[in-house]
């Protein structure tokens, strides 16, 4: 398997007001009306929040963007919910009524760590135009056996049976003057997609002392399950030796049973230029055109937005 690099097609760059700079966490959403992709993304403001918004761009040409949208999907939360500092968009799926759920990342600052994450959701019932929290709280936050956050949910549904894929810290490093996160891949299982049970385990070993993983994006081809993610290490990984890549992993099941094939990822930095030295935040999507994957590159989103078409199968 190999994905064929179609390169960055997305900056951000002051395009509206409240877009100064990064576009983070592309997430795609196939529109067969219009044979577009609409993609999802949290550029941040002049404070630094992350705004979520999206663009769309030709299904058979994914780098050309048709359409740029003029307004956040989703305004930041009421002071003091979860979600009150940022919102980054992660997975779609559309429930059995025709409604589109969003999963989110929603965080805010915290005191002795850098930031606190939770996962959020919001439902569209416009086509995912424009979206609603069913309720101001988290979807899945910490609790008694996950007590520091969750975030970068990748969820599916499959009739009645709803997966969720997610990131859970495990805890914190001290790394010089900085207090990093740890985190790795876990899996819940819902009926309704809002109520969730979670077995607490980790899907991905880290292959590395403080190695991290996060930002699932699962597909499934006939019996298998197949994981993009990202992972990286702690000591240096903003755009250092220890930045994101993308890896892989299969299972026949979805909450257990992984296996990490990081060598058929099909993916790796590119010599020069926007994802020369990291490549994270996978999102991958399906369309008659073929299969595509939407990430960021170099400075978690700074460098924008790229894409790469599938070309082999195993």
């Amino acid at each position: 398997m190999a994905w064929q690099k179609l390169g960055c097609f997305f900056t951000t760059d002051g395009q509206r007001p409240w877009m100064v700079s990064h576009a983070c966490v592309p997430t795609a959403l196939y529109l067969p009306e219009s044979d577009r992709i609409r993609v999802y993304f949290a550029p941040r403001n002049a404070r630094g929040q992350s705004i979520p918004t999206y663009l769309e761009v030709d299904a058979t040409d994914p780098t050309e963007v048709t359409y740029l949208h003029d307004r956040p999907i989703l305004e930041l939360g009421e002071r003091g919910t979860f979600d009150d500092g940022g919102i980054m968009p992660c997975s779609l799926v559309e429930a059995a009524d025709g409604s589109l759920y969003l999963y989110y990342v929603g965080w805010n600052p915290s005191v002795s760590v850098a930031y606190r994450n939770a996962v959020g959701l919001a439902i569209s019932r416009d086509g995912g135009v424009t979206f609603e929290r069913p309720f101001p709280g988290a979807v899945v936050d910490r609790n008694r056996t996950e007590p520091f956050f969750t975030a970068s949910p990748c969820a599916l549904r499959e009739g009645d049976d709803w997966h969720l894929w997610y990131a859970s810290s495990t805890g914190f490093l001290e790394v010089g003057e900085r207090i990093e996160p740890l985190y790795v891949v876990k899996y819940a299982h819902s009926r309704d997609g809002i109520n969730w049970d979670r077995s607490n385990t980790t899907l991905l070993a880290p292959a590395a002392p403080a190695e991290c993983t996060a930002r699932p994006s699962v597909v499934k081809d006939g019996d298998t399950y197949k994981m993009w993610y990202c992972y990286r290490g702690s000591y240096d990984y903003r755009d250092g030796a220890d930045a994101y890549r993308i890896g892989y992993a299969e299972s026949r099941r979805a909450g257990e049973g992984w296996q990490r094939m990081d060598e058929r990822a099909g993916i790796a930095y590119s010599a020069t230029g926007w994802d020369s030295s990291m490549q994270t935040y996978p999102n991958v999507v399906g369309t008659p055109h073929g299969r595509y994957l939407f990430y960021n590159g170099n400075g978690f989103g700074k460098t924008g937005i790229g894409c790469a078409r599938w070309t082999n199968t195993y």
